[in-house]
């Protein structure tokens, strides 16, 4: 049962932050299709987004195998 538990808590940690990254990669390619000249603006955006949603994961798995850690 233990396993299990763990297995579905790393399922929704990895899931999360991979949905976040799909959504910044979509969003990011519609702004560079309607305005390409913002670019530099676009990446900085985009770049601190991925920092956050990798970070969240992080700080996710670690918590995870702080608490089911043998």
């Amino acid at each position: 049962m233990r396993n299990l538990i763990v297995i579905l808590v790393m399922f929704v940690t990895i899931l999360g932050p991979s949905a976040v990254i799909a959504a910044i990669g979509f969003a990011s390619i519609n702004a560079l299709g309607r305005n390409p000249s913002s670019a530099p603006k676009i990446l900085i955006a985009m770049i601190v987004s991925l920092i956050f949603a990798e970070a969240i994961a992080m700080i996710a798995l670690l918590v995870l195998f702080q608490l089911f850690g043998r």
